[in-house]
């Protein structure tokens, strides 16, 4: 695919997914639109509707920060909205954290190992002793 790295990649493949996910929204939108054309706020179908409410608040759990996606409610969709932003953050920074440079000597990992490309033999840079110290 040509990726550069795991930053790259992850962003690519968080976009696809979003994408799908607005994709399947928009199709469930429009087939609900389609169906109900002429059923226009009967008791009915507000009765599906909060069954349905309770059946995605049962498997997304009632103490779950992302039942508020279910509400109505927009200080309840921005607090879960905020969370997932936070979450993706953090995510973002361990994968660019997992992106060392390994050749780089200013790195915070260390080896106590070090083999040039040039050469077969390997030689240990920790400095320590048979004895450990």
């Amino acid at each position: 695919l040509g990726l550069k790295g795991y930053g790259t990649f992850a962003v690519a493949l968080f976009a696809c997914f979003i994408s799908l996910c607005c994709m399947v929204a928009f199709l469930l939108y429009i087939t609900a639109r389609c169906r109900n054309i002429g059923n226009t706020g009967t008791s009915e179908m507000m009765r599906s509707i909060k069954k349905v409410d309770m059946y995605a608040l049962s498997k997304i759990g009632k103490d779950s920060v992302y039942s508020y996606f279910v509400t109505d409610k927009v200080l309840g969709w921005l607090v879960a909205f905020a969370t997932l932003g936070i979450q993706i953050g953090i995510l973002v920074f361990f994968v660019v954290a997992s992106e060392a440079n390994l050749q780089d000597d200013a790195i915070d990992i260390q080896f106590t190992w070090k083999c040039p490309r040039d050469t077969y033999a390997c030689e240990n840079t920790a400095g320590l002793t048979d004895a450990g110290w």
